[in-house]
């Protein structure tokens, strides 16, 4: 049996290595010219919110985070995010798409 500090740094680096890869992954050029980024002439589908949910969360959204309060706040500000991550994937602009989670401070513009 293992100690528990071996298990405790495993799964640790299991998923800081998982979060970092989805942190990086770039849109597809499929991705790229599908919805939420092209306008649709049919209802969206549930695999294309899934998908938007995915994109959202790899730039730092926690739709699970289970507190409503800043809400659409929170959402808002991923959306804009993930409008960087187009620009810059896409459209091949020089943008910084910050990745951290998304926390509400009460600051200036409400992040930080």
């Amino acid at each position: 049996m293992k100690p528990f500090w071996i298990k405790t740094t495993m799964a640790l680096c299991i998923v800081l290595a998982s979060g970092a890869a989805s942190a990086s992954a770039k849109l597809t050029p499929q991705e790229c010219n599908d919805y939420p980024f092209t306008p649709l002439s049919k209802p969206v589908t549930h695999a294309q919110l899934m998908q938007e949910l995915g994109e959202l969360e790899s730039v730092g959204y926690q739709a699970s985070a289970g507190d409503d309060s800043y809400y659409p706040s929170e959402i808002q500000q991923a959306e804009a995010r993930l409008r960087l991550k187009y620009r810059a994937d896409c459209l091949g602009e020089k943008v910084k798409v910050p990745t951290s989670p998304i926390i509400y401070s009460g600051g200036a513009d409400g992040f930080y």
